[in-house]
């Protein structure tokens, strides 16, 4: 189906948009793809607040041009998906990684992480990564780390005071 010039526009300004929005960029080959199997895939997506949508390959290499990102443009012949990570990027791929295990309606080709070019070894690397809130309650745990050893340092002669005299206690009750 032939689009007029203004239609190719929205969409460029869709996909111009879109990645601006987004933490990461993956975009995966299909084939013999399946409403059941993409509506699958964009459900569990969703979860990580991602999106996946079927590319116009021209006009979004249009737009990866446009900002500068570097690309194969033997990748962008075949048919292509592109997943938009909105919030994290770690989960996004995490999702991926689950999508394609299995399945062989979707490979996973590669992505961008910001800017920087990633193929799809560094897309399962970045899957295997903890997700946001495990990294954060992490890095949280080591700040924190040190002043809760303080304090158990500073406790530890006063609950020895207190353990000395509650013998002594029990040990005077006893003998009374």
């Amino acid at each position: 189906m032939a689009f007029s010039r203004e239609h190719k526009e929205v969409i460029v300004q869709q996909y111009r948009d879109w990645i601006d929005n987004s933490k990461a960029v993956y975009y995966l080959t299909y084939k013999n793809m399946t409403m059941p199997a993409i509506n699958t895939a964009r459900a569990k997506l969703r979860e990580s607040e991602s999106e996946m949508h079927v590319v116009k390959n021209r006009l979004f290499t249009r737009v990866l041009e446009e900002k500068g990102y570097k690309f194969d443009p033997q990748t962008w012949e075949g048919n292509n998906v592109v997943v938009f990570a909105f919030e994290d990027a770690p989960a996004a791929a995490k999702a991926l990684t689950e999508i394609t295990k299995g399945n062989e309606t979707f490979v996973v080709a590669g992505g961008y992480l910001d800017s920087a070019l990633l193929n799809a070894g560094q897309v399962k690397a970045l899957a295997d990564l903890p997700t946001l809130p495990v990294m954060r309650s992490m890095l949280l745990g080591t700040i924190l780390a040190p002043a809760s050893q303080l304090v158990r340092t500073l406790a530890e002669p006063a609950r020895g005071l207190a353990a000395v005299i509650k013998a002594n206690s029990e040990k005077q009750t006893s003998a009374a």
